[in-house]
């Protein structure tokens, strides 16, 4: 079993990948998400949603890609 709910939002445009984090946040209450993504404007609407909803979140830069990890 994973240890976390991976999301890839990878070449998508806006507003799919935060419709994905939405929908994932919706399905696994309470579980630890992982978004993996490659565009910046994407980054700062995932982690803008993610402030409206009050969750504390952790975005890392890897391999010219970021992941935010979060508790949905």
């Amino acid at each position: 079993m994973a240890e976390f709910i991976e999301v890839d939002v990878r070449g998508l445009s806006c507003p799919e990948p935060v419709l994905l984090v939405m929908d994932a946040m919706d399905e696994h209450p309470g579980e630890t998400i992982r978004v993996i993504g490659d565009e910046a404007h994407t980054r700062t609407n995932i982690e803008k949603t993610l402030t409206y909803q009050k969750k504390e979140f952790q975005t890392e830069q890897k391999n010219g890609c970021f992941e935010i990890t979060f508790r949905a």
